[in-house]
């Protein structure tokens, strides 16, 4: 029975089946033995690039120069490890990098906890739990602003020259300028040709605009993105107009459940199940034109007790373009349902960290966020989506 086995039988009996105070020694003997055999280590390392045993006699001009200490967190608490010198001041030890003060559990464990929404103090406490020594907030915020690079990475990424549906929507998230206030959120989902989804990019700006919807489709084309088959939106005012300017090749949809709550919320109580279902009614229709015809009907029923209810809806020519592709994607593509469920989502985990500091903190919490969507969904192919070609989404 070695020294390390002999160790922990020894903990185990002395602690009277007590299972925390045992798990407590058993991680303390980790890190009293890892402390041991990385400084056996670092020793060793120093022998091997100074090529002579300690006290032996040579005629080399360098020479061993004593040691400093360095304190690194690990998972099984703080160490402290003595870091050899030498005296030409050559030595650099190859087990840990220059100014590192934790390991990767650690780091990666922080990150991980920032991902899954929780603020710095929590992280705080989590980490003091997990590894035995307490970081500030500060500290945090430093290691999480790794995620940064991946800001960068994901803002100036190379795009697919052709999507088959790009969704435009906004959710809000409060931000911190002087004062904390709602800000919008300007994103873009795709689906490329071949059927899988990614966040193509984003904007943030303290209200939804057509301008800076104008900037974000700029942003997609000066990263290759060169034709876009349709574009699903709701009804801000000057969207079409920015995307025909943007990509004058493209279609537009305009979202069929946007329409029908601004419908129903110009009618009484009373109506709305009914204006709901017979809008519903429509566009559902079997074609483009059986659509139209239901459109009129629609109208006709309703246009003498809610006039400006239907205002318009007949000189909308962006209600029916789902119909121009291929039934299997239609339930798809005649709402904007898909990026909304994805800004959910994304509220949902929001909501654990109640608001942000910073536009910068923003955006690295967003981007975790929106590289796990992309993860995820990078070999799925999208419903009925498997079932088109190319030439469904563009004849040219």
């Amino acid at each position: 029975m070695n020294y390390f086995t002999t160790s922990l039988m020894k903990s185990l009996f002395s602690n009277d089946n007590n299972l925390p105070a045992f798990e407590q020694a058993v991680t303390e003997l980790f890190r009293s033995e890892l402390e041991k055999s990385l400084n056996e280590i670092l020793a060793y390392e120093l022998t091997a690039f100074l090529d002579y045993e300690p006290y032996a006699r040579t005629d080399k001009t360098n020479s061993r120069n004593g040691s400093y200490q360095r304190k690194f967190d690990t998972k099984y608490g703080p160490i402290t490890l003595n870091i050899p010198r030498d005296r030409m001041g050559e030595f650099f030890t190859s087990l840990l990098p220059k100014y590192r003060r934790r390991d990767l559990f650690t780091e990666t464990t922080i990150l991980d906890l920032f991902e899954e929404g929780m603020s710095n103090s929590e992280i705080c406490s989590m980490i003091q739990k997990l590894c035995g020594t307490r970081y500030s907030k500060q500290t945090i915020s430093n290691i999480t602003d790794k995620a940064l690079e991946c800001v960068d990475s994901f803002r100036n990424r190379t795009l697919n020259k052709e999507y088959a549906v790009v969704y435009l929507d906004g959710t809000s998230m409060p931000l911190r300028r002087d004062t904390v206030s709602r800000e919008m959120v300007h994103i873009a989902l795709g689906i490329t040709l071949e059927g899988t989804k990614e966040i193509l990019g984003y904007i943030i700006a303290p209200n939804e605009s057509a301008e800076i919807w104008k900037e974000l489709l700029e942003n997609l084309k000066s990263r290759g993105v060169e034709r876009i088959s349709l574009f699903c939106t709701d009804g801000l005012s000057g969207m079409e107009t920015v995307i025909q300017d943007t990509f004058p090749d493209s279609k537009i949809q305009r979202c069929l459940v946007h329409i029908q709550r601004n419908l129903c919320a110009k009618t009484r109580v009373n109506d709305r199940k009914d204006v709901a279902k017979d809008f519903k009614e429509v566009y559902r229709s079997k074609s483009k034109e059986e659509a139209l015809l239901s459109l009129r009907e629609f109208i006709d029923k309703w246009k003498h007790k809610y006039p400006s209810m239907v205002k318009g809806l007949s000189s909308n020519d962006n209600l029916f373009t789902f119909y121009d592709y291929p039934e299997c994607v239609r339930q798809t593509i005649y709402s904007t349902n898909l990026i909304e469920g994805n800004n959910k989502q994304l509220k949902r985990s929001f909501k654990k960290k109640e608001q942000f500091p910073t536009e910068q903190s923003e955006e690295k919490y967003l981007v975790i966020q929106f590289n796990r969507y992309n993860e995820k969904n990078m070999n799925h192919v999208h419903r009925g989506f498997g079932q088109t070609t190319r030439e469904d989404w563009f004849k040219n």
